[in-house]
């Protein structure tokens, strides 16, 4: 399971809505403290990610007098389908809904945007670019839920460290503006680099995309892994027709191992453009698709209070059967 840390601010309840912590108030002073189970359900279909931070949490603050129930990371669901209940004291989690909630919403949101890009590709890999999108406290949790919609790499370490995989990256057009020229900044990144390291070069930086590819292919003498296309919407984006022309530039230059990955501005419908039209493109790289995806939104119902079948109107009262959830502690 990742190494997911739960920061203080969420332990303590900075985070939660203010009246889950004055139920909490109350319920110590009444001295009621009921064994309940909270079922959470989705408003509509995903694919689940969160919960393994989320049993991260539970483990923390629940006693051994509990039992957990959910779907796995990665699986699909439905809408209304519980996808976690939890039987404990309800004073050991009714802390934590506000927490459970937003990290099974935005994660659950993020991964499946990502599972639509990685479908539309149709096993071209999808690299995560959304880290500069969000805010830098979620950026690696919104690149490990890019992973489990399917993304083959992210952009963030952070993220690559949760996945337990190394970040992927090229390099950015401000190595190439400072150095001047774009051969020179890849001869240089190729220099101080690690060997593990891909030599990816982003070629629409001075010159035209087909020009400077073979440029910098020749320069590299073989040690060019890719170019990347990232033409600004300013000049047209990168489109089909300019793969193809970089590919068959390359290739009759004797560069056909140097591989075409492609960024800036992808969503779905525009990675099924360069599949139906050709395009050969041998990565994606997707960043606000992702990063900007709209969380889908979960809700926390008690259903029993000791033993007690409950629910407010409108809900049914007891469990809600799902012979799909596993009991995970």
């Amino acid at each position: 399971m990742p190494l997911f840390e739960i920061p203080q601010s969420v332990l303590i309840g900075q985070t939660a809505d203010i009246y889950f912590a004055r139920t909490i108030e109350v319920l110590k002073k009444e001295g009621r403290n009921p064994m309940a189970t909270m079922e959470i359900f989705p408003s509509g279909e995903g694919i689940l990610c969160g919960m393994n931070e989320a049993k991260v949490l539970l483990s923390g603050v629940l006693p051994e007098s509990r039992e957990v129930w959910a779907l796995e990371e990665g699986e699909t669901f439905k809408g209304k389908e519980v996808v976690l209940r939890i039987t404990a004291p309800y004073q050991s989690y009714g802390l934590y809904e506000t927490a459970i909630c937003g990290i099974l919403a935005h994660c659950s949101g993020w991964a499946t945007a990502a599972r639509e890009c990685v479908d539309a590709a149709g096993g071209i890999p999808i690299t995560s670019f959304g880290a500069r999108h969000v805010h830098p406290q979620v950026s690696g949790v919104m690149d490990y839920s890019a992973m489990v919609g399917g993304c083959a790499g992210c952009s963030s370490s952070e993220g690559a460290r949760l996945a337990g995989i190394s970040p992927t990256g090229t390099m950015p057009h401000a190595l190439i503006l400072i150095m001047g020229d774009t051969a020179t900044a890849t001869l240089a990144f190729d220099k101080h680099m690690p060997p593990d390291v891909p030599r990816i070069s982003l070629v629409d930086t001075f010159k035209d995309e087909v020009e400077e590819s073979i440029i910098v292919a020749k320069a590299l003498e073989g040690r060019l892994r890719g170019v990347r296309l990232d033409t600004p919407s300013e000049r047209g984006r990168v489109t089909p027709h300019l793969v193809k022309e970089v590919r068959v530039a390359l290739d009759m230059a004797g560069f056909k191992e140097v591989i075409i990955f492609v960024s800036g501005g992808l969503d779905p419908e525009r990675i099924r453009l360069f599949i139906e039209e050709g395009a050969p493109v041998d990565g994606f790289g997707v960043g606000s698709y992702i990063s900007g995806a709209r969380p889908i939104d979960f809700t926390a119902d008690l259903h029993e209070v000791d033993g007690r079948p409950v629910a407010k109107r409108g809900r049914f009262p007891g469990i809600t059967p799902n012979p799909r959830l596993k009991r995970v502690m």
